[in-house]
């Protein structure tokens, strides 16, 4: 998996990369990282499977691009010192697939990476915060059938593993997720990607952040 990074300060660039080569796996190689949005998606970080995004470059807060890069098809994680809820929620709406507070632990930084990179969620402690502290009075009511079908989706599994799981089409897993997002555009709190739909469930107490982890299958088991 490969990481772009967009960060003002060369330290901290250093730090990450410090904090990927002491991963056992060696799972991420950071193939780019500067200072500006356009120095970093020019040459290999345009195709690297994560940007890691400051919030705040050169004193200025670019909070309004994460909409247009994650738009773009990028998976942009969001590493800032501003870890207010409001920013958090503002970052997660806007679609990125994860906040990671830059006060967190290495451990916390590797393992949101690989879980972005591989289209899972990973809910770190300020996006945990940040979700269990935003009291929007508006939450959709979903059928028990509705919920489960959402957190095996959470926990990686595919919509194929789901029907599987539930006895069900992978056609009516898909209604199921579809029917979620409806009812959240309906009240004005639209959730088009998979984190977003995560984040939404986690705010309005329909999934919990401990839920949310890597499932173990039933050969496993």
């Amino acid at each position: 998996m490969t990481l772009a990074v967009v960060e003002d300060h060369p330290v901290t660039i250093d730090g990450i990369r410090l904090w990927l080569a002491r991963d056992p796996a060696r799972r991420v190689e950071l193939v780019a990282g500067g200072a500006t949005v356009e120095s970093v998606l020019t040459g290999p970080g345009a195709s690297a499977d994560v940007l890691l995004l400051d919030l705040e470059l050169d004193g200025v807060m670019i909070t309004d691009r994460v909409a247009g890069l994650c738009a773009d098809g990028r998976r942009v994680i969001v590493f800032s010192g501003h870890r207010e809820p409001e920013t958090v929620l503002a970052v997660l709406d806007a679609g990125a697939a994860a906040f990671i507070a830059k006060h967190e632990s290495a451990d916390h930084c590797v393992e949101t990476i690989v879980a972005v990179a591989r289209d899972r969620p990973y809910v770190t402690p300020s996006m945990a915060h940040a979700l269990i502290a935003d009291d929007r009075p508006q939450r959709p009511r979903f059928s028990e059938r509705e919920h489960r079908a959402l957190l095996l989706w959470f926990q990686s599994m595919s919509k194929a593993s789901v029907a599987r799981r539930m006895g069900i089409s992978e056609a009516t897993v898909r209604q199921y997720i579809d029917r979620a997002r409806v009812k959240y555009a309906k009240i004005g709190r639209p959730a088009p990607t998979k984190a977003a739909l995560l984040a939404r469930a986690i705010q309005d107490g329909l999934i919990r952040p401990d839920e949310v982890g890597e499932y173990r299958s039933y050969a496993a088991e």
